[in-house]
């Protein structure tokens, strides 16, 4: 009778005596065979089945050890007395939760009160700010240097997380190119330029300590700070960037974007770069620069860093290689104090914040092979052509609704309503139609001041940035409009 109740396929990945366990556990809790039911021996099923005894003997077992089964010597295996009240008692308890929301910790709170990522990511299309072109990218190389890494075994020893050779080739690249002053050992890799973020929170924002970040921001750096219970104040922009603050007290933190502003695109010069490290008081006080794209500066040399202007320890660098190359290879850096180094990796290690050792050592050759630095140079001139053909596209067909804003550098710009209206109504009516922006209100900590659009120009070729603002010109102003 069981026999005809089991059906055994030779054909299935899982084998015979994972089918048969299942099946058996099945039938017993859904009560089919009852409590004290008497199985066949091991040898008669296997006669009916056709199959070897051990395959039921193995199976058997295996109920026997969940507690399905009471098997004895020479004695045919027997289903439990109280299966089936153990398994009424486990059965899942239906949902009456009459919407009530779940008990969540304040971190994760706080975190569900921002705006941040954006709730339309899940298909990219033009003209999301932020991207770079992965199709520009050289990936045979990169994939040549992954190879080669995966092929060596000297660094086995994964207690090491900040892989030396890429922490050197990082500081050298960083001194040359961008001004930074540091040892090897005050440089932590992580997986993203957030989880530095994450990590800055956790180990120097107390809650109530004040956090003073740019208004408009970027919104990543305010929940990560208000996550931790920081009171986050918006400080406002002029043509240089963010301002004094006047008479306010110096918050914990101040987090800036001084090469390109974000979302202004704007450069801070070193007049208020100066202004900015004289209100942060040593020990009291610690500035987080974010150099989020600073490879990518148009119209002059970029400027260098303002953690090289620090001489009393207070400046955190971070960036990240989302930019520069892909953002699938999940690589960020963050250059900290040496005073704050030893704890700040202990604290990368208790939070999980690590980057894979595999990528790590192939990133260290693509930059020591000059790939790195060659594909930034060809993706600023690329960039530089796409950022001028979209403010000429824009000034062409949608020159009488939206003024936009050049930056000097960067991967987005600013186009503004000449007549004010409200952008965030703009913004919907565009990602519905498939030109995917993002309102400059949006971007605001506090009552928003600045209305605009903000348009990523890097990962779209100039016949995408063509059709993408020949749509926006049909949204806004009802026209259709022809190419050219």
């Amino acid at each position: 009778m069981l026999a005809e109740l089991l059906v055994l396929k030779r054909s299935d990945a899982a084998g015979l005596v994972a089918q048969m366990t299942q099946q058996l556990r099945g039938l017993i809790a859904s009560g089919r065979i009852r409590r004290g039911a008497m199985l066949p021996s091991s040898r008669q099923l296997a006669a009916e089945l056709g199959v070897a005894r051990n395959t039921v003997t193995h199976a058997y077992e295996q109920l026997a050890a969940e507690g399905y089964l009471r098997i004895a010597a020479r004695r045919r295996p027997v289903v439990t007395d109280d299966i089936e009240e153990r398994f009424v008692r486990a059965a899942p308890v239906p949902r009456h939760d009459g919407g009530r929301k779940p008990l969540l910790s304040p971190w994760a709170l706080r975190l569900t009160e921002t705006d941040w990522p954006l709730s339309y990511q899940a298909n990219v299309r033009p003209l999301r700010p932020g991207l770079a072109d992965t199709r520009e990218f050289p990936h045979e190389l990169w994939a040549r240097c992954l190879r080669r890494s995966a092929l060596r075994r000297r660094f086995n020893d994964q207690t090491v997380i900040n892989r030396p050779s890429l922490r050197e080739a990082l500081r050298d690249y960083l001194e040359v190119n961008r001004g930074v002053r540091a040892e090897a050992d005050q440089i932590l890799i992580l997986p993203t330029a957030q989880a530095a973020l994450t990590l800055i929170a956790a180990t120097t924002v107390i809650s109530g300590d004040a956090v003073w970040t740019e208004d408009p921001g970027y919104p990543g750096a305010a929940a990560a700070f208000r996550a931790a219970g920081a009171d986050v104040v918006g400080i406002r922009l002029d043509q240089w960037g963010m301002t004094r603050a006047g008479e306010r007290r110096a918050p914990k933190l101040i987090f800036t974007t001084p090469s390109h502003q974000h979302p202004t695109g704007r450069l801070m010069p070193v007049a208020r770069r100066t202004e900015l490290l004289a209100a942060a008081e040593p020990g009291k006080t610690w500035i987080v620069e974010d150099d989020y794209d600073g490879e990518f500066h148009y119209d002059s040399r970029p400027m260098p860093a303002l953690q090289g202007l620090d001489r009393d320890g207070r400046v955190l660098y971070l960036g990240t290689f989302a930019k520069a190359m892909t953002a699938d290879i999940r690589i960020g850096y963050l250059v900290v104090p040496p005073q704050l180094a030893g704890t700040m990796e202990i604290a990368q290690r208790h939070l999980g914040l690590i980057a894979s050792v595999h990528v790590q050592e192939a990133l260290a050759d693509f930059m020591a092979d000059g790939h790195f630095l060659a594909h930034v140079r060809r993706m600023r001139r690329i960039y530089r052509s796409r950022r001028d053909h979209l403010s000429a596209v824009l000034a062409r067909q949608l020159g009488a609704v939206l003024a936009a804003e050049i930056p000097p550098g960067g991967m987005q710009l600013i186009a503004r309503f000449k007549d004010g209206r409200a952008d965030r109504d703009a913004v919907t009516r565009l990602v519905a139609a498939g030109v995917e922006v993002r309102a400059l209100s949006s971007l605001a900590l506090e009552r928003p001041h600045d209305f605009g659009l903000l348009l990523g120009f890097a990962a779209w070729r100039e016949n995408e940035i063509g059709a993408a603002v020949r749509t926006m010109a049909h949204c806004l102003t009802g026209k259709r409009v022809a190419r050219g």
